[in-house]
């Protein structure tokens, strides 16, 4: 358990904008900030993160909340674990109570991976830097390749004794269970046997955005040759090649500083350029670049700058990834060093004045870069320089944005010498292609569900009136709960020929009484059980604090009122994202007349119970076994007088 002074610190010392900041690249936008979906694909940004609320909300997933719910929503943090994460962040000390047996036994399977994986790293770490094996065979590579103490230690890196099992061993002597070290890929288990995958390996753990230990790369040191040079830990829960890239977490605030990333390929390359100085640097790690892995240097830059080793080869390989990223509308350049270096040799060579001078001045566009090569490879022939053409269109039409491919058509057409109009209809053609083979797999794809569709009866969901009055009063008592306002109340009462009229009285209340007495007073009780339970919590918190305040009260209250709280919150910032006020289109601020949209949801509230009291006695009145129809067609009519009235007061036609 987290000591509740903790909790209270974290709270009030983290910004939602500036831990969510690690993880999106975020635009002011007025009081807010705004920026793409980390949780779906998307191109236009609808995240919105409120400095003031201190709350976010992504209206492309639902998702919303506070600071935490945010860390346990992308990292898949417990709640202990992101308020663990914000202390460390902030230099809050962290103090927890030990946590009994049956605790620790309800950690999650997943969890149970994190903390193999946390151990593992440990395990490796003080390998390297304790161990006579360590020391003499890991630490010496490390020196060898030019890394620092201090490099060695930042990356956390580390050596996998070269012994059939003295990790796992350790491991299960520590209390950590096998079923877990085999899931992590950490062990591998045969019949009765068990052994390190890593054994004698030098260890680069592979961390998520937010630090925390996914994985695992091993470099052999031997020359044996029936081994992999570099061997990772297999698919697991937590560890997902594709959508994961190296060096992330150190590289995320400078790429967003820099607004630039750098894509190289191996670990010891992104090392090497940290250390030099350039820290916007990150690693597929070995693998085929994914769109995952592309996605997520999206939410922090629009630019790549991908860098090649000087081999001719592997850079004609490389390219591959290079339409992957132009799908994703990002913007590419491309780099490559001399023949026989790579950046891990380069960057080891050269100051850091050197290396960003010539990352500088040698990184091309993509479409320069790809013509230059591709056209030393045609010479004269005149088939090959064609093919060249096709496979630079190819790479052009791969770009959503309209105005950059025809930039791209002209620059191409000035490289290759060939006309516009050629390089457009080549153009036109492709994109014609690629669109009438999405139309067929969609066609495909609705004509596999045809059935579905027709054995389905489900109709389109209908608006439900008090659904929304209950969240329009929940809004209210959010924003202005505590404000005392001037209201004017309809008293029902009879006039001289007996006929039911509302009388107006004045006065002064704070918003939160004037609802909750209304409420009492008409015995409306909330539908909508999420409603319920955060009207309830919210009176009781606003009779009780005379300083209530929405950032405060959300920290306080469980993840999924906290959720429900955002939603209504954040709805009314979803116009922002519109930039209606560039269109012209005003829209009213309800702090102008707060009392007035008080009274008018109290009032469409009663109006909306009155019609389905009225339609409740309609009913019965038709109904065979009614029995008294005068008093219940009396009621209807009392009713209906009273709606007349309310609508009077509503300007609205009944």
């Amino acid at each position: 358990m987290i000591e509740k002074s903790t909790i209270d610190a974290v709270f009030d010392t983290a910004r939602v904008e500036e831990v969510i900041g690690d993880f999106v690249q975020l635009k002011k936008s007025g009081t807010n900030y705004k920026g793409l979906s980390p949780f779906t694909d998307e191109r236009t940004p609808s995240f919105m993160v409120s400095p003031v609320k201190q709350i976010w909300k992504d209206f492309s997933s639902g998702k919303g909340g506070n600071v935490v719910a945010f860390l346990m929503e992308h990292e898949h943090f417990t709640y202990p674990e992101a308020i663990k994460y914000l202390a460390k962040k902030y230099n809050i000390e962290y103090q927890e109570t030990e946590q009994s047996e049956e605790q620790k036994e309800q950690a999650s399977e997943r969890e149970s991976m994190y903390l193999v994986s946390e151990f593992a790293n440990k395990f490796f770490k003080n390998a390297l830097h304790n161990s006579e094996q360590g020391k003499a065979i890991g630490l010496s590579y490390f020196k060898e390749r030019g890394f620092t103490e201090e490099t060695i230690k930042k990356f956390e890196l580390g050596y996998s004794p070269d012994s059939w099992d003295a990790f796992t061993s350790e491991a299960i002597r520590k209390g950590y269970q096998l079923e877990f070290l085999e899931k992590t890929g950490l062990t591998i288990v045969k019949e009765e046997k068990q052994f390190d995958r890593f054994k004698g390996r030098v260890m680069f753990p592979i961390q998520s955005m937010s630090g925390r230990v996914l994985g695992f790369g091993g470099r052999i040191l031997t020359n044996d040759k029936k081994a992999a040079k570099y061997l990772n830990s297999p698919e697991s829960e937590i560890y997902h090649k594709s959508k994961v890239l190296y060096g992330i977490y150190f590289a995320k605030q400078e790429i967003a500083k820099e607004d630039n990333c750098y894509l190289v390929e191996g670990y010891t390359d992104v090392i090497q350029f940290y250390q030099t100085g350039v820290k916007n640097v990150v690693s597929s790690s070995g693998t085929a670049l994914t769109v995952e892995q592309i996605r997520l240097i999206n939410r922090l830059t629009k630019n790549i700058t991908v860098l090649f080793d000087g081999d001719a080869a592997g850079t004609r390989a490389s390219l591959r990834g290079i339409d992957l990223i132009l799908e994703q509308g990002m913007d590419v350049k491309v780099c490559s060093f001399p023949d026989g270096e790579d950046p891990d040799s380069f960057a080891r060579q050269n100051t850091y004045d050197e290396l960003t001078e010539y990352l500088h001045e040698n990184a091309q566009d993509f479409i320069s870069f790809k013509a230059s090569l591709l056209r030393e490879e045609s010479k004269n022939d005149p088939v090959k320089k064609a093919e060249v053409v096709r496979d630079m269109v190819t790479s052009i039409s791969k770009i959503p944005d309209a105005i950059k491919r025809e930039i791209y058509v002209q620059e191409c057409s000035r490289i290759m010498e060939i006309s516009e109009d050629v390089i457009f209809t080549a153009l036109a053609q492709l994109r014609n292609t690629d669109l009438k083979d999405q139309r067929k797999k969609e066609r495909q794809h609705k004509a596999a569900g045809a059935m579905e569709v027709v054995k389905s009866d489900s109709k389109a969901p209908k608006v439900d009136p008090q659904y929304i009055l209950e969240k329009k009063i929940i809004e209210i008592l959010l924003l202005y709960g505590q404000f005392e306002e001037e209201f004017e109340d309809l008293i029902l009462k009879e006039n001289d020929e007996g006929e039911l009229e509302l009388e107006p009285e004045r006065y002064t209340a704070k918003v939160f009484q004037k609802i909750y007495l209304d409420l009492q007073e008409d015995e409306v009780e909330f539908t909508n059980e999420a409603f319920q339970n955060v009207y309830s919590i919210l009176i009781e918190e606003l009779n009780q604090n005379p300083d209530f305040k929405i950032e405060t009260f959300i920290n306080q209250v469980s993840p999924e009122i906290a959720s429900e709280i955002t939603e209504i919150m954040m709805n009314e910032e979803r116009y922002t994202l519109h930039r209606w006020h560039d269109q012209e289109i005003h829209v009213k601020q309800k702090d102008v007349t707060v009392s007035r949209y008080v009274n008018d949801i109290i009032l469409n509230l009663r109006r909306f119970l009155i019609n389905k009291k009225v339609k409740e006695l309609s009913q019965l009145v038709q109904a065979p076994e009614a029995i008294d129809n005068d008093v219940t067609m009396q009621d209807i009519m009392d009713y209906l007088s009273l709606r007349r009235i309310l609508s009077d007061k509503l300007n609205r036609v009944v």
